[in-house]
């Protein structure tokens, strides 16, 4: 089974946190800082298929969580994803999408325990 993660933030400090935190827990780490770079890797091939989770921050440029979702679910419709946010009240927006939902800040064994069962109960 792969143990890809595709991560993406649009903040920079965010975004190499999380990847140190993956990658040191042994996950093979893919990084977006976009919503059209995210779905870019899950629509290219090989990169696409091998990438087991999602993780994402709520608030993306230019679209909204939930239709970033959705945009995810039309190319993989069962990859778990994990919605990451420090917004209040978001998570109502994500009604019926079947994601995972945390507010941060949480501990970084929070994220990797997470990311671990959300594969497990994938496969």
């Amino acid at each position: 089974m792969s143990q890809r993660v595709l991560l993406i933030d649009d903040s920079p400090l965010q975004l190499r946190a999380r990847k140190a935190v993956l990658c040191d827990a042994g996950f093979d780490v893919c990084i977006a800082t976009t919503a059209d770079g995210a779905l870019a890797l899950l629509r290219s091939g090989s990169v696409g298929n091998s990438i087991a989770t999602v993780v994402t921050d709520h608030v993306m440029p230019g679209v909204s969580g939930a239709e970033f979702v959705k945009a995810i679910r039309k190319i993989r419709p069962q990859i778990p994803i994990i919605v990451i946010t420090g917004l209040p009240g978001a998570e109502s927006e994500y009604e019926g999408l079947h994601i995972e939902f945390r507010h941060k800040p949480f501990h970084p064994s929070d994220l990797i325990g997470l990311v671990r069962r959300s594969m497990s109960e994938a496969a």
